[in-house]
């Protein structure tokens, strides 16, 4: 008899999972999230912080968390203190409302320059004061850097008509025993960060409103000393009739 015995049979390993189809030829290899430890550029900060700006449009966030929030980002190195601030907001809308969008759109953009009844163009990045005052309102376009003097005198920044040469424009005030009033139309995003000695920067409950996705970003900042600064918002004027009625409903025209 021989002493040899078979050799049991080995089961072959089955698997439930399917194995990964190789990539194809030349195919890119599919991106990978970025590591939580790597560092933030500031095009990843500034696309969050226009992700926390459509999310207080849409009325996601109130004003308190969207400024805690906007503060943290812009604050933040990596990935990984990004990422928390927008973990609990829905995928960004592909598109704004075309009405608003398009609205804000087309007054976006192009060279600076001021209303008919203002200054040249190339005087229009200043607004100067000294015992006296100055003006600027109805259809102007507001440079990204505009700065704004007064001195025992006052001025006026009317923005509910005017255009933007940029998405985020700068106003820098510096009100010396005088007054400067800057006025913005519902939806455009205010930021005031002006310091008051003896004096302030009164940005009032108007402000209070929800920025529009696509609306300009006014920074209003500078110094006010025995003097103030006062953002507020408000409704573009609407034309005037130029005509009363009268008793009888007739409108008469006035000459």
């Amino acid at each position: 008899m021989s002493d040899e015995r078979p050799e049991p049979a080995t089961p072959e390993k089955t698997s439930l999972e399917k194995p990964a189809p190789a990539p194809a030829e030349g195919a890119p290899a599919p991106a990978r999230p970025p590591s939580p430890a790597l560092r933030a550029s500031d095009a990843d900060r500034e696309r969050v912080a226009e992700r926390l700006r459509d999310a207080v449009a849409e009325g996601r966030l109130d004003m308190e968390e969207f400024e805690e929030r906007l503060e943290a980002a812009y604050t933040s190195r990596t990935y990984a203190e990004l990422e928390p601030l927008t973990q609990d907001l829905p995928s960004p809308l592909a598109s704004a409302p075309a009405s608003s969008s398009a609205s804000w759109q087309s007054r976006i953009g192009g060279p600076a320059g001021a209303s008919s009844t203002g200054p040249s163009p190339t005087a229009s990045a200043s607004a100067v004061a000294i015992m006296s005052g100055f003006e600027r309102k109805g259809r102007w376009t507001v440079p990204a850097q505009f700065n704004a003097v007064a001195f025992w005198g006052g001025g006026e920044l009317d923005l509910r008509d005017a255009d933007f040469a940029a998405r985020e424009v700068v106003i820098t005030c510096v009100a010396i025993m005088g007054g400067i009033e800057i006025t913005v139309p519902p939806g455009v995003e205010v930021d005031v960060r002006g310091i008051g000695v003896m004096g302030g920067f009164d940005q009032g409950r108007s402000l209070e409103n929800r920025p529009e996705p696509g609306a300009p970003r006014v920074i209003v900042n500078g110094l006010a000393f025995w003097g103030g600064v006062a953002v507020k918002v408000k409704e573009p004027k609407r034309p005037k009739g130029n005509g009363k009625k009268l008793d009888g409903g007739e409108t008469r025209k006035e000459l």
